[in-house]
């Protein structure tokens, strides 16, 4: 390099870029601080930047961040931005989120499009965790506003995330909406699926509202001709939003309201099977109902199936040991399994009404839960 080179700034910058690319951290530093050292030259800016990142790089974080701020110092629009990004990165990499803020800030500040959407989606994030939702709600819809096809969905997916929680799905769908514009499907098929099921919970969690609305005040009796429908609609709803107890009651508030029981205990039972017979007549129907208004049916199964494996296991087991002898001890086993779920004594009624019927005798006592 000629004498006057040695001094171009911009070549200096050059060389110290190449150095640094090709490992030589250590050379690349000084060079970079032989353009600083030229004073106030337009590569002033782009030399400290690259300072910092190869001070980074070597683990001199202290040293790199105040090469960053002589970066920011000159206001260049873009190594300015670039510096204080870099600076804000260092402040999260080590939790310092409170010296973050002012670092993404000053990138706002700085007003370079390319920085902004990185920017605005931190600080609202860093205004989230602090409780800020108005603060973090700027910063959101300022990415999405953006357009930026990379941090504009995020932003878009977390404020709607938060409108949900405060009960505000139409606003929530705008937002998604708008961040579902800014993705290619095919470019990008999980972001897109990300807020595609948002935007489908948005309208779930209207419809509860609008079906809510449609019940009324729960101390007035429902309207006979759509409170049936509502009822069944939110309570089979609710449960898709994680709120099972609540629909529960929503089934208890219809089955208790004479006007419309009737109606709202038909739509309760339209899945159990045959609509003609008489629920009095099967002893475990007034279980399953109970279970479907609870939203416990498949803990109800769960036991129905673990009793009948457990009491064809005491009985198989006799069997395949050529036990004859002990074939009654089995039964009586097999019998007393019921004996430990809450539907267990319908059960044991149930067969000693069936056996009085065909005996026509006298009534037959539960089996003895002691084995006796």
């Amino acid at each position: 390099m000629s004498e006057s080179a040695a001094d171009d700034p911009a070549l200096l910058c050059e060389e110290a870029r190449s150095l640094a690319e090709n490992g030589a951290a250590r050379e690349a530093a000084l060079l970079f601080e032989r353009v600083l050292a030229l004073g106030d030259t337009p590569c002033r800016a782009q030399a400290a930047l690259g300072l910092a990142v190869v001070l980074d790089d070597g683990g001199d974080v202290e040293a790199a961040r105040e090469a960053d701020r002589a970066a920011i110092s000159t206001g260049d629009p873009e190594y300015g931005p670039r510096a204080a990004y870099h600076l804000a990165l260092t402040h999260e990499r080590a939790g310092e989120h409170e010296e973050a803020a002012p670092a993404w800030r000053v990138v706002v500040d700085f007003g370079n499009p390319a920085y902004l959407p990185p920017a605005h989606l931190a600080l609202a994030r860093l205004a989230d965790d602090a409780g800020d939702f108005e603060g973090a709600r700027g910063h959101w819809e300022a990415v999405v506003g953006t357009g930026d096809a990379e941090y504009g969905p995020p932003a878009a997916h977390d404020l709607a995330q938060r409108l949900l929680e405060r009960g505000e799905p139409a606003r929530a769908q705008r937002v998604l909406a708008a961040g579902l514009r800014l993705i290619d499907q095919d470019g990008a098929p999980y972001a897109y699926a990300r807020l595609a099921v948002a935007l489908g919970i948005s309208y779930l969690d209207q419809a509860v509202g609008a079906f809510g609305a449609a019940l009324g005040d729960p101390a007035e009796p429902a309207d006979p001709e759509v409170g049936p429908l509502a009822t069944e609609l939110l309570a089979r709803t609710l449960p898709l939003r994680g709120r099972g107890p609540e629909a529960g009651e929503v089934w208890r508030r219809g089955l208790a309201d004479p006007g419309v029981a009737g109606q709202v205990r038909a739509r309760l039972r339209r899945d159990f099977g045959d609509e003609d017979a008489d629920p009095a007549d099967l002893w475990w129907e007034p279980v399953v109902e109970q279970a479907v208004t609870d939203g416990t049916l498949p803990a109800l199964a769960g036991e129905a199936f673990g009793a009948l494996d457990h009491m064809y296991a005491l009985l198989a087991v006799r069997r395949q040991a050529g036990e004859q002898e002990r074939a009654g001890e089995a039964i009586g086993d097999a019998v007393r399994v019921p004996d430990g779920y809450p539907w267990g004594p319908l059960l044991h009624e149930s067969f000693a009404e069936r056996l009085r019927l065909a005996t026509g005798g006298p009534a037959v006592p539960p089996p003895d839960p002691a084995g006796a």
